[in-house]
């Protein structure tokens, strides 16, 4: 069996047939074989290193993305350096240095990239770029993902169809959810709505907020009929406050959380949401990574995957 093949079956760069690949990886396994990857990246142009960044991976909306990435990436040959930001800039630029040392194929990040360095950075490399979760006017390569102010809009025409005249914003202290705050309140506003009470938060929201939150929100007078908050945890721990205090979901009060997670649809009364299709950014993302691996070009610089408000028992 010759170098060449076991190269090709390593490295997956064409077709073997099955009976040989079945052989190659038989010998790998008896032989104990690691391939040594850094070697690989000194004589051919890429590392086959893809560095993926994301705000966290506990109880997060990004989880489903994230593994979908993973899951193909891995499959496909490459090794993934995950690295979790919190959603600041501060945080994510030493990732960002650390994958650059590497050489990596190409950094995805959850979010727009907002620090002037970071963008220089990353703007002068010729790797690929592809921000997730936003549509950025100008990204730095790629971006893939939804509008957050569309969100936002969506959701102030979705209350006032159902009714609702008071609604409360619980906003995360971050980049993502003031966006939709922003287009929630200018739909509101323009619709003849009276600006909605607010509360802030910090990143990432958690179910622990909710108590807090429903404090204040409890001391409002009038007290507002519907809260829209970020995150699916965030709006449990809500609905749970609600019921300590007597009151009915969605009667008295009605509840919007965002991101779809599955817990939404489980608990009860199940939880009103916004799915922003974690799965399909995660299959375009491969798709971009694909198509630049084997030297194609990428058509558009956005690709909106859209989203959509999944309309349950809590609202």
């Amino acid at each position: 069996m010759s170098t060449a093949t076991v190269s090709r079956v390593l490295n997956q760069t064409a077709t073997v047939l099955p009976e040989t690949t079945e052989r190659v990886q038989r010998a790998i396994a008896e032989l104990g074989y690691i391939q040594n990857m850094t070697a690989g990246s000194l004589a051919g142009a890429r590392s086959r290193i893809v560095s993926v960044l994301v705000p966290g991976i506990a109880n997060s909306i990004f989880n489903e993305a994230t593994e979908q990435l993973e899951t193909e990436l891995v499959a496909g040959g490459d090794t993934v350096m995950l690295g979790m930001t919190g959603g600041k800039d501060e945080k994510m630029l030493p990732h960002i240095h650390a994958a650059l040392r590497r050489r990596v194929d190409a950094i995805i990040i959850t979010g727009i990239i907002s620090s002037p360095e970071a963008r220089s950075l990353l703007s002068r490399r010729p790797i690929t770029v592809i921000e997730t979760w936003g549509l950025p006017d100008d990204p730095i390569d790629i971006s893939i993902g939804f509008s957050h102010e569309a969100i936002g809009a969506a959701l102030a025409e979705f209350a006032r169809e159902r009714g609702y005249r008071r609604p409360h914003l619980i906003t995360a202290r971050g980049s993502r959810a003031p966006l939709r705050r922003n287009g929630f309140v200018a739909a509101w506003t323009s619709a003849g709505g009276a600006p909605p009470t607010e509360s802030m938060v910090d990143i990432p929201s958690r179910f622990g907020h909710a108590r807090g939150a429903f404090r204040e929100i409890n001391a409002l007078d009038p007290r507002p009929d519907l809260i829209v908050t970020g995150s699916d945890w965030l709006a449990q721990g809500l609905v749970l406050e609600a019921r300590i205090a007597g009151m009915r979901v969605p009667d008295d009060l009605g509840v919007i959380g965002f991101g779809n997670l599955a817990i939404a649809g489980e608990m009860r009364p199940t939880i009103t949401t916004v799915d922003v299709h974690g799965a399909q950014i995660g299959r375009e993302t491969i798709k971009i990574l694909r198509t630049r691996a084997e030297g194609g070009t990428v058509p558009a610089r956005h690709i909106d995957t859209g989203f959509e408000i999944i309309a349950r028992e809590s609202a």
